[in-house]
């Protein structure tokens, strides 16, 4: 991919700019389902710093929505719906008057959905079709969906379920008809969100609080990694983009895990009051269901896959043989590929990229990033 650390922070690196994507949500309704998840809670702030008209979340998390209601206490333009989007009424009564949706809400964690498979049906598949009937009932004019790189040729419950998500917004675009063409339906797939709730870097940061051990699965397992507020981003670009049926994905570097824990061990090692040769780690196996590996796409959709700098665009099996497919994504820069990205096979981060990526907002607390650049600054001094 030779994709450059620099490159994710780039707010213009597609079009459309900034500007233009301000232009997009103005005077919106928007509504976010998960709005108080790690992912949701981003999408949520970065909304409110545009001019949109309201801003709904729409969450079943009691004790959060009312904490992000407090944050917002002096911000009319945001509103709290409680509920769970296997109600239907629920969704339809959120939904109401929104022009646009973010389907954030989902069950995440891989060992979780594997216990209890039959919640992460009723919650992320279930809950799509509640989306989507409240969707088209409320003429909403475009909803995206955040899925994961785990949907690529699942292994785990949790991956299935979300490429069923993917699958039943292909389907739910299909049918959208009407005197507008109907619900614009699309997906946006990202790999693992540094620092959002339930992933490594925290749990890692945990464990070096204690002094270790460190839990490592596997000395060879691989994964694409952006930061929260980066991933963020770029589903709020997604949401401009889709033309429907389609599937965005954020093209990331790629790391070791081990070379992470290597990293946060002599970074953070010291700061926890710990010598780094002090820490271990524990190599524990994989867990059910869990990849050495992920991909961003599969190879049955390399064949209509369409990609640009920062880009990469899955389109639907039913559209690619319109001869007018591409000409949609012309002004992106996106153009027809045929590869598979895997985090075993691309470049890895490297220990100076990864220390630089650890260092960006969101990533690490606040505390912690400043601490360590306090340490580097005195390094460099003495050096």
């Amino acid at each position: 991919m030779n994709l450059k650390l620099s490159d994710l922070g780039r707010k213009d690196s597609l079009p459309p700019t900034r500007h233009t994507v301000r232009r997009f949500y103005e005077e919106s309704v928007i509504a976010v389902t998960g709005g108080v998840g790690s992912v949701g809670a981003e999408l949520v702030a970065q909304l409110l710093e545009m001019d949109v008209s309201e801003v709904r979340v729409l969450d079943n998390n009691e004790s959060a929505l009312f904490e992000a209601e407090q944050k917002y206490v002096d911000e009319p333009r945001f509103k709290a719906f409680q509920g769970d989007i296997t109600n239907e009424w629920e969704t339809l009564r959120a939904f109401s008057g929104v022009d646009y949706v973010f389907h954030a809400a989902a069950l995440k964690h891989v060992p979780s959905c594997e216990r209890n498979p039959f919640s992460a049906v009723d919650t992320n598949i279930n809950g799509i079709k509640s989306i989507i009937r409240a969707s088209q009932s409320n003429h909403v004019k475009k909803v995206l969906f955040t899925s994961s790189d785990k949907a690529v040729s699942p292994t785990n419950v949790m991956g299935a379920s979300k490429l069923m998500g993917e699958r039943l917004f292909v389907a739910a675009n299909h049918m959208s008809v009407g005197p507008d063409n109907g619900t614009v339906f699309a997906s946006t797939r990202f790999g693992n969100v540094a620092g959002s709730r339930g992933s490594v870097v925290p749990l890692f940061c945990k464990q070096l609080q204690r002094g270790g051990p460190l839990t490592l699965t596997d000395e060879r397992m691989t994964r694409f990694i952006m930061s929260l507020r980066e991933a963020t981003e770029l589903v709020i670009k997604s949401m401009v983009y889709a033309q429907g049926g389609d599937t965005f994905i954020t093209k990331m570097p790629s790391l070791r895990v081990a070379d992470l824990t290597q990293v946060l061990i002599d970074v953070l090692g010291p700061i926890y009051g710990y010598a780094p040769s002090e820490i271990e780690t524990r190599i524990v196996g994989a867990r059910p269901g869990e990849k050495l590996w992920e991909e961003l796409s599969t190879d049955e959709e390399s064949r209509r896959i369409l990609e640009g700098q920062r880009y990469l665009c899955v389109l639907p099996a039913a559209n690619i043989m319109q001869p007018d497919i591409e000409d949609r994504y012309k002004e992106l820069g996106l153009k027809r590929a045929v590869r598979v990205y895997n985090s075993h096979t691309e470049p890895k981060m490297s220990y100076d990229e990864i220390l630089d990526f650890l260092m960006i907002d969101g990533v690490l607390p606040t505390e912690v990033r400043a601490l360590i650049s306090k340490m580097r600054r005195a390094q460099s001094e003495a050096a």
